[in-house]
């Protein structure tokens, strides 16, 4: 039987990313777990009111999407632990300018440069709704088809409420194949 536990979020986990934004010639980063696929032409991406780097995106209008590995985690989850209004998060990673206009981190495996379109409030979040300007992956990542392999590519998780990271699991199987009969299409 389930219980009911009133309204909760309970769409976790998710993929944790880093979103950068370039403050002039430094970027700055936050960590962030609220990003969501609005079509399969826009994202979204939510974030606390009070995070200094939203500012800097709705100056520019722009920002990066970088998927954590574990090679990155431990950078990644610094990066949403301080405030960059009072820690220059600048050197935190490796980076160069895409060619949008964003900081793409030198380690991540993927990242996607957005343009903001419009931007949603509710209380006490902006979510940004972007359009994804270019998308980078490691050549290492991709399959024989050039789409991103993410059996390879391994992005961590995050689950709330319990601020645990997970590593992606196994295959189960392909989508929309478990009730098909044999010989159908």
């Amino acid at each position: 039987m389930k219980k009911n536990i009133g309204s909760q979020l309970a769409l976790y986990p998710m993929p944790v990313t880093v979103i950068g934004a370039m403050n002039g010639e430094v970027p700055t980063w936050t960590l962030v777990a609220h990003v969501g696929i609005l079509g399969h032409d826009r994202v979204l991406v939510s974030l606390a009111e009070p995070h200094f780097i939203n500012g800097i995106i709705k100056q520019q209008r722009k920002l990066s999407i970088n998927i954590v590995d574990e090679g990155i985690l431990p950078e990644a989850d610094y990066a949403g632990s301080v405030s960059g209004a009072k820690t220059d998060k600048g050197e935190l990673f490796e980076f160069e300018v895409g060619e949008s206009g964003t900081p793409i981190i030198t380690k991540a495996p993927l990242v996607m440069e957005c343009s903001v379109e419009d931007i949603y409030h509710t209380p006490n979040f902006e979510s940004f709704i972007c359009t994804i300007d270019n998308t980078y992956v490691e050549e290492e990542h991709l399959n024989s088809e050039g789409k991103v392999n993410y059996r390879t590519l391994k992005p961590i998780l995050f689950e709330f409420p319990t601020y645990e990271y997970l590593k992606t699991g196994d295959v189960l199987g392909n989508c929309l194949s478990f009730k098909k009969n044999e010989g159908e299409k």
